[in-house]
């Protein structure tokens, strides 16, 4: 059967489910192994490893196409000895970091000294931290969302292309706490709205901003992140700004999770904007959305998994992506079991705050029964 075949049939399969109420996402516990995603073509791109998946199944309930997670095993995902330091330190008496400012104030002429003095007409803003960690959104009067809710979006122009996403905020929201913010990136064929609830992870995380970004149409009909002249990485940047300044953000604390073609763009957001993202969960990811990193950038934490029988996305070329964000964040060759999840590796020497948690399972191209809260406390820890 041929690659667009492959597509066509698994994706009406995944449909037909879908309509009859039997997802491939809605198993219980102890249920059987999922069906893996349905071939793509890789949004326009192409790899010697195979296309891209529309989304799968797990056994205990793991995330698919709009499924949900239920009864996996709750692991730590790996520690995190400190967080990332902010531009600009705190020092007694005065919080002015060097050419920082803090929300609602701005820094006086000749900055801070070694003794925490404020610089001659400073002043220190209101509920604003040192080194630039809250964003300029903090103390806004704005305090809902008006693109929260499954078929209403936010827009932005980028690069000429008008580009739509969620923003969902927490319940109890307010403008004077810095929240965290988590990217969902969709698999190939699937979408925003799909993904406003694949992830789960906003039910063991609710105390974050969550924004869900629509992927472009590709020439067979299928919306993912081929990120092709680096465009889905603008709307990225265009997002996370947007956010930034509407809403009060912690700027040291932005997280991305994708699986299969979002999983992707999740490697490329690691490679690319690893000075901004404080960590990435990618599952049955691959470089195909970012060919040319070159594992230089910034460290970023990450927790990764991959299915061993994964014919979808090889796992090689899994590994291969897993290896660029080991180069970036200088880790080791070994590794000790994860203390939580027996399938996971712990890297050894990675920089100090940027652990990397690897996770390889007996399954297909499909998240592990485990994904939704092993990385729920992955980001937790930061």
């Amino acid at each position: 059967m041929t690659v667009t075949a492959r597509i066509l049939f698994n994706g009406l399969f995944l449909l037909g489910l879908a309509s009859l109420g039997l997802g491939a996402c809605g198993s219980s516990p102890g249920s059987g192994e999922g069906s893996g995603g349905t071939t793509g073509t890789g949004g326009g791109t192409s790899s010697s490893g195979g296309a891209v998946g529309t989304g799968g199944s797990s056994s205990g309930g793991a995330v698919g196409t709009g499924g949900s997670s239920s009864g996996g095993r709750v692991g730590t995902g790996g520690s995190s000895s400190g967080g990332r330091v902010g531009t600009g330190g705190s020092s007694t008496g005065g919080r002015v970091g060097t050419g920082g400012s803090s929300t609602g104030g701005t820094v006086g002429t000749g900055g801070s000294s070694s003794g925490g003095t404020v610089g001659t007409g400073g002043s220190p803003g209101t509920a604003g931290t040192a080194g630039g960690t809250s964003s300029a959104g903090c103390g806004s009067t704005t305090t809902t969302s008006p693109c929260s809710k499954s078929g209403t979006t936010c827009s932005l122009d980028v690069g000429g292309t008008t580009r739509v996403y969620y923003v969902q905020l927490p319940s109890t929201y307010s403008s004077v706490k810095p929240y965290p913010v988590v990217f969902q990136f969709h698999p190939l064929g699937g979408s925003a709205q799909q993904a406003l609830t694949e992830y789960r992870i906003s039910a063991g995380l609710p105390d974050a901003i969550y924004v869900t970004p629509q992927g472009l149409t590709d020439s067979s009909g299928n919306a993912g992140w081929a990120n092709t002249n680096g465009v889905d990485i603008n709307f990225t940047k265009a997002m996370l700004s947007s956010v930034q300044s509407t809403y009060c953000v912690d700027n040291t604390r932005i997280f991305s999770v994708g699986f299969s073609y979002g999983g992707m763009m999740s490697f490329a957001v690691g490679c690319e904007m690893s000075d901004v993202f404080r960590a990435i969960a990618p599952m049955s990811g691959a470089l195909y959305s970012d060919f040319n990193c070159k594992g230089t950038g910034h460290s970023i934490a990450m927790w990764g998994s991959h299915g061993l029988n994964d014919t979808t996305v090889p796992i090689a070329d899994g590994r291969a992506a897993r290896d660029k964000i080991l180069q970036q964040n200088h880790c080791g060759t070994t590794t000790v079991p994860n203390s939580t999840d027996a399938s996971c590796v712990d890297y050894q020497g990675c920089d100090a705050g940027y652990p990397v948690t690897w996770c390889e399972f007996n399954g297909t191209h499909m998240p592990p029964s485990f994904g939704t809260s092993a990385i729920t406390a992955f980001f937790k820890s930061f």
